[in-house]
């Protein structure tokens, strides 16, 4: 006869198994973007996983992806204070995450329009950065980004939007400048 400990302790195994499979991922690439080195990032993805495996899942109650992003978020900036240092996300970092394209003059056109908004996201203040890349790089809702930042849910939809309708200005202004002209 089985134990129901025995099967407790199964049962709590994959459910840890299946959120580091749905998880480990987006949260490198968050940490990563936060510390600026994949190794210190793989390193804090495995302290928010042991993290999460000492401690009490009942108490998630739903919010596991907020949990998850916070104490990731909490770990990559002690790192970064740690460190003192910050390095930009490089380009091939940057196109790894996108899908493959179907032609290169498509490819081109794709990977220049890519930088250009990546370089335009890079000039904004920190706080839009974040809110922009947990919502459209990582999926997540204005109230888990309000969890894991601890901004207000409202003032993260307007950090979102003014940071969203400043790269909208900025691209539209680059498209009007002539071939081979300067840009603003």
């Amino acid at each position: 006869m089985i134990s129901t400990k025995s099967t407790e302790t199964t049962d709590q195994t994959e459910w840890f198994r299946s959120v580091v499979q749905q998880y480990e991922g987006p949260l490198t690439r968050y940490a990563a973007r936060i510390t600026g080195d994949p190794e210190r990032a793989r390193d804090v993805v495995q302290e928010t996983f042991l993290r999460l495996h000492t401690d009490d899942a009942s108490r998630f109650n739903g919010h596991l992806a907020e949990w998850l992003y916070t104490v990731c978020r909490n770990c990559s900036l002690d790192v970064q204070r740690k460190e003192k240092r910050m390095r930009p996300l490089s380009e091939s970092r940057a196109l790894d995450d996108k899908s493959p394209a179907p032609g290169p003059a498509s490819a081109a056109e794709q990977k220049e329009t890519v930088l250009n908004v990546l370089e335009l996201l890079a000039e904004l203040p920190s706080n839009q950065q974040e809110v922009i890349r947990l919502k459209f790089q990582e999926g997540l809702s204005y109230r888990e980004i309000s969890g894991v930042t601890g901004h207000s849910v409202s003032n993260v939809g307007y950090l979102i939007h003014t940071g969203l309708k400043t790269v909208r200005q900025q691209v539209k202004s680059n498209s009007k400048a002539p071939i081979g002209g300067s840009r603003t």
